[in-house]
């Protein structure tokens, strides 16, 4: 795809950014999940973009180390975007830096429920099915198909989600900073994150509380109380905590035992189910 002339970055930087973005899981962590391969594919492009600039490469460094999970699949499409961002505010001394940081969390949600439908749950259970069809009749096409069926629409959709993601984000910012809506979009884009991280919480973390008061007919569990209150409060108590912990700096690896051992210990009691 041809890139225009006037732009910082080539389609050369652009495929450093490519190729790099394969690594997207490899440092896969439970603590922000795919933002360290984000980062690695990041930096060609940050290296070109801030150069002579040491102060804002480092701080473009940092932006994209926070959380960060999508289908790898589509991981491309937000790294275009961001790269187009993060070429305009290096041209912009007024340019909201967190903006950046917003889209990709708006893109997620959506993104990983369109790759995961799709490329986990449709195209590699068709290429499982013919592949393994063949392979069990001793055909040496059996595998050969399955890597094909599902490998080259997947590489296909990073390579083009890059470059679509790239002109994109460059053609609409320009257009968002002339008009003012960037701090609107910021704001639209941070309160859709929020609400598919409240629909994870409700959808994902579990928590019940089976101690009841009384006696027969007339018992009262513990969960029917909050619940009463507000359907699924304790999901989101135990949720509003931990997040309290990790702004208190407490290392993710000492939540996590924390949290292994007030299940141990819940279960053990009966105070948990």
């Amino acid at each position: 795809m041809k890139m225009k002339s006037s732009k910082t970055l080539t389609k050369k930087d652009l495929m450093k950014v490519f190729w790099r973005s394969f690594t997207m899981e490899w440092a896969w962590n439970y603590e922000r999940q795919s933002n360290l391969g984000y980062s690695f594919a990041m930096l060609p492009a940050l290296d070109k973009i801030f150069e002579g600039n040491k102060e804002k490469r480092i701080a473009s460094y940092k932006r994209h180390l926070e959380f960060y999970n999508v289908t790898p699949w589509l991981s491309t499409f937000p790294l275009g975007i961001s790269v187009a961002m993060e070429e305009e505010s290096a041209k912009d001394p007024e340019f909201e830096t967190d903006s950046i940081n917003n889209i990709k969390v708006a893109l997620m949600g959506p993104l990983s429920g369109l790759g995961d439908s799709f490329f986990w749950g449709t195209l590699r259970v068709i290429a499982t099915g013919i592949g393994t069809s063949l392979a069990l009749q001793g055909n040496i096409l059996g595998p050969i198909l399955f890597l094909l069926i599902f490998n080259i629409p997947a590489i296909a959709t990073r390579y083009y989600g890059l470059f679509i993601g790239y002109n994109i984000g460059a053609g609409f910012i320009e257009k968002v900073q002339k008009t003012g809506l960037m701090a609107k979009l910021s704001y639209g884009a941070s309160v859709l994150g929020l609400s598919v991280v409240g629909a994870m919480v409700a959808t994902m973390v579990t928590l019940e509380m089976p101690l009841k008061f009384g006696t027969g007919k007339d018992a009262v569990s513990i969960q029917s109380i909050f619940d009463g209150i507000v359907p699924g409060i304790l999901p989101l108590l135990f949720t509003l905590f931990i997040f309290w912990l990790d702004k208190k700096g407490l290392k993710a690896h000492w939540i996590l035992l924390m949290i292994a051992a007030i299940g141990i210990l819940g279960a053990y009691t009966g105070l948990l189910k």
